[in-house]
């Protein structure tokens, strides 16, 4: 059945379908590989933290590339549409749908790519100011 709630429905669909089957939810990849970053992220000293830290903000709260490409070229192609216009009129094997197809194509891949970027960065910072705090708690 197709969902369109998202990556977390479908998630807890997973961890709903397995519990069901008696499996370890611990031993689910997706858990797995949360456990290896917090291990891994748990071995270092608070300041290596703090620093990777700020790394992951400046990655979460970036605007990146990406978006930048996404406003910049309808732009440039509205700068150069007379221009644009004579070539695409003189074309008759439509060329300009193979253009907008790719555009299209290449908007739609790369903003999906932007946002689990920074849904992966939220994770990670998330990961550590845990750490960070519990690092802390224990020197109290």
């Amino acid at each position: 059945m197709v969902s369109f709630r998202g990556d977390a429905h479908k998630f807890y669909l997973k961890l709903k379908k397995n519990s069901g089957k008696g499996l370890k939810l611990t031993e689910l990849k997706e858990i797995q590989e949360l456990k290896e970053m917090y291990q891994f992220y748990q071995a270092l000293d608070p300041l290596t933290l703090e620093n990777i830290h700020y790394r992951m903000l400046k990655e979460k709260n970036g605007s990146g590339l990406i978006p930048i490409l996404v406003t910049a070229v309808p732009w440039v192609l509205f700068i150069f549409s007379n221009k644009i216009q004579e070539f695409f009129e003189k074309d008759t094997n439509y060329l300009w749908l193979l253009f907008v197809f790719i555009y299209l194509s290449a908007v739609t891949i790369s903003v999906g790519i932007h946002f689990r970027e920074k849904a992966w960065a939220t994770v990670h910072s998330r990961m550590i100011e845990n750490i960070i705090d519990d690092k802390l708690k224990d020197k109290e």
